[in-house]
């Protein structure tokens, strides 16, 4: 029987291990840090006989719930952790008056997109921008230059 916890630190070497095995970026502990000094419950782990084999990252600006990443062991896939980690994460989004929970699939993440849309989460026609910060940027002066 998974038992799923909030993250703890003495986890993070696990959790780092878990996101490689299933293809996924690491967080560094600074990016952790942040994220964890504005809503730490909604970071969880799975553990099946104290090993960690899933994890769920959600957060919650007051206005809308976001998940932004779910990844489970690839050797215990298939016998409904990840449903298991969503549902807890959903509880814990609940209780803090989350309206509503957001996250981004690729679209050609096929599988994913399945796995999704049979928890309910419907497919938005809406377009991701994004835009990496800190890059310089040109001057008020400069760029004043370069309008017609």
């Amino acid at each position: 029987m998974p038992h799923i916890r909030e993250f703890v630190w003495p986890d993070y070497d696990r959790v780092a291990a878990l996101w490689t095995a299933a293809g996924r970026d690491v967080l560094t502990r600074a990016e952790l840090t942040a994220k964890l000094t504005r809503d730490p419950q909604l970071f969880l782990v799975a553990e099946v006989d104290r090993t960690l084999v899933g994890v769920v990252l959600g957060t919650y600006d007051g206005r809308r719930g976001m998940i932004l990443r779910l990844a489970v062991d690839p050797a215990y896939r298939r016998r409904g952790l990840a449903r298991l980690l969503v549902a807890a994460l959903e509880e814990r989004l609940a209780a803090l008056g989350c309206p509503r929970v957001n996250l981004l699939v690729l679209p050609q993440d096929t599988g994913a997109l399945r796995f999704w849309r049979a928890l309910g989460y419907l497919p938005q026609p809406d377009v991701l921008c994004t835009k990496p910060l800190g890059v310089t940027r040109p001057s008020a002066a400069a760029s004043d230059t370069m309008l017609p």
